[in-house]
């Protein structure tokens, strides 16, 4: 497979293009529907080897030009899932945060984390998954006996950007190898409890280390298991269906069958429902694209408050910027992305939690999804 880089120029190739996504069912990395193809803006498409050739000699015809972004698909997702796996790696001392990490070694990790931290972490039941895998959430906090504000961070709902899990436990292991040196992060616990969910999509990330690499949904059959799942980040009770989705199960955007029609969204909504009075803050955490998303996708319009919204993110961006230079833009989802609703971003602030970030960690696209394990450490540090 390869994926193309394409800006198009007039309406007529945007035309094109469309016609191409739809007919060929290409995979749309950015943006990722047919609609949201736009003149003078960056479509990046990843296009089966069997079709190469036929797109390339398509886009030819109609003057369209394009860059290959990645030349062999295959080669980077080899580089990117580790070879030898011992399995007697023992944890936490052993466990090497530098490389991704398949849901079974990630599963061993939770238990040893709350083994080895027993004062700060716990480890608790948040559900099940559609395949009866289940979903669990470690709780950080340091013993009180005042009332702490929250702050909840999920990773991989979208089961192909790994580099999603690999950020939740880095932060995890940041948090707890330097709580007791660090002033600011023991300060930070007296004040905050942290709740962490290392991967909420689990089925489709465990499908995506095992079947398919590129796979982005949950694992829900539907139409009598003739297509499979659902994008959990569309299938949350906010504006749910009404824009930047598809109803076509067969889409990597299908908004399931209803609001919170999928067992890992319940799971989520349930907890933070339970809990919002306390939540100050609702972060997820996405690739690729290098983004601080503020709430609304569904709207322009923006939240009452925005300005306080925009600040944080903006001196957030600044701070990713001070480690290696890498450049974040900052800005509600449907000003500066494409339009989108169900996201657990907008309704976790459309139920009341003030603060409500979505992350898009690196990179801009040379390897979109299939972000090499080298950039795990360089990532993960700018980003904490």
């Amino acid at each position: 497979d390869q994926v193309l880089h394409i800006v198009p120029e007039t309406f007529e190739q945007v035309q094109h293009l469309q016609h191409l996504c739809s007919t060929l069912l290409l995979d749309l990395w950015k943006p990722q529907l047919p609609e949201d193809i736009w003149a003078g803006e960056d479509l990046h498409i990843r296009v089966p080897a069997p079709l190469v050739q036929e797109v390339k000699d398509s886009l030819d015809q109609h003057m369209i030009s394009y860059k290959v972004l990645i030349h062999d698909m295959q080669e980077l997702v080899d580089q990117s899932t580790p070879k030898e796996r011992s399995s007697h790696r023992e944890v936490p001392e052993g466990y090497i945060y530098t490389q991704y990490h398949p849901m079974e070694e990630i599963y061993k990790w939770m238990v040893q984390i709350e083994e080895s931290n027993s004062e700060l972490v716990t480890q608790h039941y948040l559900g099940n998954t559609v395949e009866n895998r289940t979903m669990y959430y470690l709780q950080i906090s340091q013993p009180s006996n005042k009332t702490k504000k929250i702050i909840w961070m999920d990773c991989g709902i979208h089961a192909r950007e790994w580099i999603s899990p690999a950020f939740c436990q880095w932060f995890v292991k940041e948090i707890l190898q330097n709580y007791k040196s660090d002033p600011k992060i023991r300060r930070f616990l007296q004040n905050l409890d942290l709740y962490i969910l290392p991967v909420l999509n689990i089925d489709g990330y465990i499908y995506s280390w095992e079947k398919e690499r590129l796979w982005r949904k949950n694992r829900s059959p539907h139409v009598n298991g003739t297509c499979y799942g659902t994008d959990l980040n569309r299938n949350f009770n906010s504006s749910w269906g009404s824009v930047g989705v598809s109803y076509n199960c067969s889409s990597e955007v299908f908004c399931g069958t209803g609001p919170e029609s999928e067992p890992e969204t319940r799971a989520v909504a349930q907890f933070i429902e339970s809990k919002k009075s306390d939540i100050l803050c609702y972060l997820t955490i996405h690739s690729y694209g290098q983004y601080i998303l503020t709430p609304y996708g569904s709207t322009t319009k923006p939240p009452s408050n925005n300005e306080e919204l925009m600040y944080v993110a903006q001196k957030a961006a600044v701070a990713l910027t001070g480690k290696y230079g890498t450049s974040y833009e900052v800005g509600s989802t449907s000003s500066i992305l494409y339009s989108n609703s169900g996201s657990s971003r907008d309704w976790a602030h459309m139920i009341g939690i003030p603060f409500s970030y979505t992350f898009e960690l690196r990179d801009k696209g040379t390897h979109g999804f299939v972000l090499p394990s080298d950039q795990i450490q360089p990532t993960c540090e700018e980003t904490m």
